[in-house]
């Protein structure tokens, strides 16, 4: 049987290059993004017949209606992917950026709990299935002039840990991917190098191996996962110390 996979952040991406991967295997895709003609176009290039929704993910309301909608069009999803994320450079000492944290968190935390809520009742009730949410290796330590991205998707992987225990034992799956960096319009921007760096589609392959095996937790690619892992490990004077002078994320972006 076909699966049936809800996606936000749909638009462009690692949620476009998911939607391409699980379209080609003959799933039926709901398709969540902000830009109606950027999900149009993607849809007429897949195969399959898939559902499109013009939502924004800080607005739960319109995203509960979607997810009624994809259900009552093509039944419980298999797989719910959390993707919908913003990112942009903060400073803490700039009051015009209050405005920025509050969106990231907003997009990045609120709305996750959001794309979930809606289908946990069902999936509890069919006993299978998996929710996904992509963090990112920005939340393991708080990088500088990310503020509010590292602090969002710190939120993200505890939130994701929290709701993993919450449905143990009910045969749904939580799986938490954290990406490096993936070839994509949000990290094409940064003035930095990008360490690792994988092609969107190539990254969407192996989400979904992590998404079909329900593993609990994984950084993709592996080799950030050990960068991941020292980064734990350091103690925080000699943190400081290698990043005070790490480059930044531009101020300002529209979100």
């Amino acid at each position: 049987m076909a699966l049936r996979v809800f996606i936000t952040g749909a638009s462009s991406g690692i949620g476009a290059a998911l939607a391409r991967h699980y379209a080609a295997s003959g799933a039926s895709l709901g398709l969540v993004g902000r830009r109606l003609d950027a999900l149009t176009e993607l849809v007429a290039s897949l195969p399959g017949t898939h559902a499109v929704y013009r939502v924004d993910v800080a607005e739960p309301g319109a995203l509960a209606d979607a997810a009624t909608d994809f259900m009552a069009r093509f039944g419980v999803p298999d797989v719910v992917i959390a993707n919908a994320g913003v990112s942009v450079g903060t400073l803490t000492e700039e009051a015009d950026d209050l405005s920025a944290f509050e969106r990231v968190m907003r997009t990045n935390v609120l709305g996750m709990v959001a794309t979930f809520q809606p289908f946990v009742t069902p999936l509890r009730g069919r006993g299978c299935g998996r929710l996904v949410g992509i963090a990112s290796v920005a939340g393991i330590r708080g990088l500088p002039g990310a503020g509010a991205y590292s602090a969002s998707k710190a939120a993200a992987i505890a939130y994701l840990e929290s709701l993993r225990v919450e449905l143990r034992g009910s045969g749904v799956k939580v799986v938490t991917i954290a990406p490096g960096y993936i070839d994509t319009p949000m990290t094409a921007i940064n003035p930095y190098p990008m360490p690792f760096l994988l092609p969107a589609d190539e990254a969407a392959r192996r989400f979904a191996r992590a998404i079909e095996a329900g593993v609990g937790y994984t950084v993709i690619p592996w080799r950030m996962g050990v960068v991941a892992k020292l980064l734990r490990l350091l103690p925080n004077p000699l943190f400081d110390r290698l990043f005070a002078r790490a480059g930044r994320k531009p101020r300002g972006l529209p979100l």
